[in-house]
């Protein structure tokens, strides 16, 4: 883990897509309601959602925020507008924009991030001696079902009791309906966690179907 470079002169966000948009209602409800200050984002992409945690928590206290992505992109960015070419241009923009954010912060910011797989990165935390220690954890990294499920039990690890799992894609797939690959899509790995983990916790509403939410109730 390294932290992150010291903020530069506000130039503007940058970003290139609105796919965290329709999540804001139901985040501003968890936030409000949790005051989440301890953070783990697997899958940070251009730092849309980091941005927006920083300046949502960032109101209610200091927010320490843990950013894990390879930066090198999904199978879904192995060809076309996101192809490995690509992903460095995507990597410098979370730079940017994560540096805008703290730079605007009313309290202060730690961000850690860690350039790997996400089975290293959380490895890592795990073995760390503080235990539980993050509030919310959002799952959007790998959409390919070993590495969601993989992503949700060690997760599960590192949220204490009491706190928030968030699902990003529950139905996404590259397929058109009907010809899903059932490996390649989160769905399958989520419900599997959901099913194994059921009395350690409660699914609560959200956007339908887009995201799942959860709430871990016991270790």
């Amino acid at each position: 883990m390294t932290d992150i470079p010291a903020a530069q002169p506000d130039t503007g966000y940058q970003f290139t897509n609105t796919w965290f948009e329709p999540n804001i209602p139901v985040w501003r409800q968890i936030v409000d309601g949790n005051k989440p200050q301890r953070i783990l984002e697997i899958g940070s992409f251009e730092g849309r959602s980091t941005c927006w945690i920083i300046e949502a928590c960032g109101a209610n206290g200091d927010v320490e925020l843990a950013c894990i992505d390879t930066w090198g992109g999904g199978i879904e960015h192995q060809s076309g507008a996101f192809r490995e070419a690509a992903m460095s241009e995507v990597e410098t923009r979370f730079h940017h924009n994560i540096a805008i954010a703290i730079a605007k912060a009313a309290h202060r910011v730690e961000v850690r991030t860690c350039k790997d797989i996400s089975s290293r990165a959380l490895a890592e935390l795990i073995a760390e001696s503080r235990p539980h220690p993050f509030d919310l954890v959002y799952i959007d990294g790998s959409h390919q079902a070993p590495d969601v499920l993989t992503d949700a039990v060690m997760a599960f690890q590192l949220v204490k009791v009491g706190g928030v799992m968030i699902f990003d894609d529950y139905l996404w797939s590259m397929d058109r309906p009907g010809t899903q690959d059932v490996l390649m899509m989160p769905k399958p790995a989520i419900d599997a966690f959901l099913n194994i983990f059921q009395r350690k916790t409660n699914i609560f509403t959200g956007a339908p179907l887009r995201q799942l939410y959860v709430r871990k109730i016991a270790d």
